[in-house]
């Protein structure tokens, strides 16, 4: 009876095992179901050789204008976003004190110039000697100087426009005590306009003075304004190894203000012969950045005892995906280049990459496919 039930229970267990076992050689032999994909070929284009960099707008001339001594506002002769020329007055502070004291030192310095007249005769006449008289223009210059000094501390009191520009917000009233350095209002000359910008520093040799550039800002999307490079830094930042630029833009209706974010673009001389791919079509990655290139089916024979790959492009139409690592260039629009792994003309999946792996069955519809643009324009019709 042990016998019996060891040879019934061990039939059972192995009529299990076996029936698992073919079933798995099975689902393992099945070939992966075909995934539809959008597919585009690798292409030859020109680009403009062209360089892109980020900035901040600078005026050509910029102030927040204080005054230089303390005081009580007395008059204001300014509005807020008033655009002035240079001398213009803006603002004045008491200064009745200081008035005070330019008239008591102008009636002394009146009184020196007279004794050092008197002392110049009696010095004619031999009356008094050359020491003496070189006393009386010594007292008489002091008196000049003293003059000079008072009428500087009395201009300090009146806060004049020191170039021309495009005032702000007015930060003062009349009647408000104004100590030293408290801001009374910007000034800011609009145009032309400065931009500030970096670039990292194998470009050097690229750039010099005079070369255009379009800049655009968020403020006024789709305007681009033009201008060239001002001047180059000479030396490169040890720290970030990038050197700064300026570029100088023409602002005649004064819409680009300073602190604006700007977008640069360098326009250079010649074109740039470049491979080019649907940005869809890159698999981004840690490790590294792919293309999912689609060829014909291969299977694997066996050649006396050893693998070869065999196309079945005669026999069949399937197609299949294999990854492949590139290495990438500079995006524009909706492609980018492709500097070494892709050669012009190959076919890569450009939709549906996340449904694919390598050796993956796939079928091509490009019935549907979102056709790509070197300069899209988002919202357009």
């Amino acid at each position: 009876m042990l016998v019996l039930s060891a040879l019934v229970f061990g039939g059972v267990f192995g009529m299990k095992w076996f029936g698992n076992k073919a079933m798995n050689d099975y689902l393992n032999s099945m070939p992966p179901p075909a995934v539809t994909v959008a597919s585009a070929k690798a292409e030859k284009m020109q680009w403009p050789n062209r360089l892109k960099a980020v900035g901040s707008l600078v005026a050509v001339n910029g102030a927040d204008l204080t005054a230089e001594v303390d005081g009580v506002v007395t008059a204001i002769h300014f509005e807020s976003g008033d655009t002035v020329k240079r001398g213009d007055l803006l603002l004045t502070l008491s200064a009745a004190s200081e008035e005070g004291e330019l008239k008591r030192l102008e009636a002394q310095a009146a009184l020196s110039e007279l004794n050092r007249t008197r002392k110049e005769q009696l010095y004619k006449g031999k009356s008094i000697s050359k020491a003496e008289l070189d006393t009386a223009e010594a007292e008489t210059n002091v008196a000049l100087a003293a003059i000079q000094a008072q009428k500087g501390r009395l201009a300090q009191k009146v806060v004049k426009a020191p170039f021309d520009g495009k005032l702000g917000i007015k930060r003062v009233n009349v009647g408000q005590y104004l100590g030293v350095g408290a801001p009374i209002v910007t000034l800011q000359k609009l145009d032309p306009i400065n931009v500030d910008f970096s670039l990292p520093e194998h470009y050097l040799s690229l750039l010099e003075p005079g070369l255009g550039v379009s800049v655009m800002v968020d403020a006024f999307p789709g305007q681009a304004f033009q201008g060239e490079i001002l001047a180059i830094e000479p030396r490169v930042n040890p720290q970030t190894r990038n050197f700064d630029l300026r570029a100088r833009l023409a602002n005649p209706t004064q819409k680009l203000k300073p602190g604006l974010f700007a977008s640069v673009e360098i326009t250079l001389p010649g074109d740039n012969d470049v491979v080019v791919i649907p940005r869809s079509a890159v698999n981004y990655t840690s490790y590294g950045d792919s293309v999912f290139v689609v060829q014909q089916k291969m299977e694997t024979k066996q050649v006396d005892g050893e693998p070869e790959m065999d196309s079945t492009a005669k026999d069949s139409p399937d197609l299949e995906v294999i990854q492949r690592f590139v290495r990438l260039g500079e995006a524009r629009g909706d492609f980018i280049s492709v500097i070494s792994g892709l050669k012009p003309g190959t076919e890569v999946a450009s939709t549906g990459l996340l449904k694919l792996r390598n050796k993956q069955p796939v079928v091509i519809d490009n019935s549907n496919a979102p056709q790509p643009e070197l300069e899209p324009q988002p919202g357009a019709g």
